[in-house]
């Protein structure tokens, strides 16, 4: 994940550096997804930085990150549907809710995971503290 979003970055900032006469409403979604792609750069590294298991919070920051994201397509193209009256754009919006969709359930299974290993846990430390070795 590190490597397809440094490359995906590298791509869209260097589009969106070069091309000086590119519309104001392209400038604007290439600096935006720039942003995405270094916000996906920086959890990929943190993950592959971090020493200690992460029990789950990965999968959490990665499914809020990706619900976060996806609405701010959603959002976009329908505002780009309402400004421009074309149908492209409700289309793509469309893909978008069915993206957004499959992510908030991603979210939602990582929350029950991360509740049912916390849970394992507490029952761990509490059984533990009963029978010291």
């Amino acid at each position: 994940m590190l490597l397809a979003s440094l490359t995906m970055t590298a791509v869209v900032a260097s589009l969106w550096l070069t091309e000086p006469v590119l519309p104001t409403r392209t400038r604007v979604a290439f600096a935006l997804m720039t942003v995405i792609g270094l916000s996906w750069t920086a959890f990929a590294g943190w993950v592959l930085t971090t020493r200690r298991v992460l029990l789950g919070r990965d999968s959490l920051v990665a499914g809020r990150m990706a619900v976060t994201f996806t609405t701010t397509f959603v959002v976009g193209a329908l505002t780009l549907g309402y400004m421009s009256g074309g149908t492209a754009p409700y289309a793509a919006a469309m893909m978008g809710l069915g993206l957004l969709a499959g992510a908030i359930a991603l979210l939602v299974r990582a929350h029950r995971r991360v509740a049912r290993l916390t849970a394992r846990r507490e029952a761990l430390e509490r059984e533990l503290g009963r029978n010291p070795r």
